[in-house]
């Protein structure tokens, strides 16, 4: 620790959830101040690992208080970094010591993070994506390492007047309905198509496979991996002879206030044909009538062709991220 001052960096498995209410009521407020995200129900899920002491990661202690933690999940012989935050530090008095900036304390519980992967011989990829950390914060840290990063940026577009119905016009051999359960698997195979030559394939390895895709939808669907998933603001489009699901958008709240964009792709054959446009409409007006007040989607900087339809829809960036992704063996 550069500053001298004195913290240690602990298994986070040594410490039940009320240790770290402090930290988590800490983040939860900025989650709502930075992205008007509710991040509440991460944190009782949060809590249930904490307690059971199977989260693996670290804490950072300075004079018995915990003052941040960071940590990961593993997915076969992948671990995906959930979270790394610190306590923001009041300014040091003369009657205390000099406090630790909080990028340091986080870069110390990234680096003993990646230390633990990346020495782990089952752990073949690593891949982060902290949302609320500003793009940039923590480059130095995830390039030593190894890792790659990509820019991606937090889009809002506030709702009103769209209490009108959009207009929905399609070939006639497709239709659009309100999502269904029976979505899933051909859903599954559709995100994996639409995302075969795509920039995010590479930072989410899921979007490689009908498999992986599935998993994917499943943890935003029926786990609520981001936000409570809105069966009324999701949709796709059918082909009505084949059955086939060529477009589709996902949508949760994440707030009372707020509705996210968590999903949104078209099959190749059938893009340039104002689909993506119109489900985004089409989500932007039902989540209005569930009293959503505005929208929000992430997208990667280097897809510029979403990032124009985005603008040109009322989406304004909001904030930026990274996304980082460590592979065994890449070399940059």
């Amino acid at each position: 620790m550069k500053s001298g001052v004195s913290i240690e960096i602990l298994d986070l498995r040594h410490f039940t959830a009320p240790m770290l209410h402090p930290l988590l009521d800490a983040e939860e407020i900025l989650w709502r101040q930075r992205l008007h995200w509710d991040y509440r129900p991460s944190i009782r899920l949060l809590t249930q690992y904490l307690d059971s002491r199977s989260l693996p990661g670290f804490a950072a202690v300075e004079e018995g208080q915990v003052t941040g933690y960071a940590f990961c999940v593993y997915e076969d012989t992948k671990a995906v970094i959930g979270d790394v935050f610190a306590l923001p530090r009041a300014p040091a008095s003369s009657s205390s010591h000099e406090a630790v900036p909080i990028r340091e304390i986080e870069e110390t519980l990234l680096t003993h993070l990646f230390e633990l992967l990346l020495n782990s011989p089952q752990v073949d990829r690593v891949e982060s994506q902290l949302l609320l950390q500003p793009s940039g914060f923590q480059a130095n840290c995830l390039h030593a390492a190894g890792f790659r990063s990509f820019r991606r940026l937090f889009m809002t577009q506030p709702l009103k007047g769209l209490w009108k119905s959009p207009q929905v016009e399609l070939p006639k051999n497709l239709e659009l309905r309100p999502w269904r359960d029976e979505d899933m698997n051909t859903a599954a195979q559709l995100i994996c198509d639409a995302y075969g030559d795509h920039p995010d394939s590479a930072i989410n390895d899921q979007y490689r496979s009908a498999y992986g895709s599935l998993r994917f939808l499943n943890n935003i669907v029926r786990y609520s991996g981001c936000g409570a998933f809105s069966a009324q603001a999701s949709h796709v489009v059918v082909d009505r002879f084949t059955r086939e699901r060529v477009a589709l958008v996902l949508g949760s709240r994440i707030s009372p206030e707020s509705g996210h964009i968590t999903q949104l792709c078209v099959h190749p054959r059938y893009r340039r044909h104002g689909l993506a446009r119109m489900l985004l409409a089409v989500a932007a007006h039902r989540f209005l009538r569930q009293g959503v007040s505005e929208i929000s989607l992430t997208v990667t900087e280097s897809n510029t062709q979403a990032i124009d339809l985005y603008r040109s829809e009322g989406y304004l960036n909001m904030h930026s991220f990274d996304a980082s992704v460590w592979q065994r063996g890449f070399r940059a």
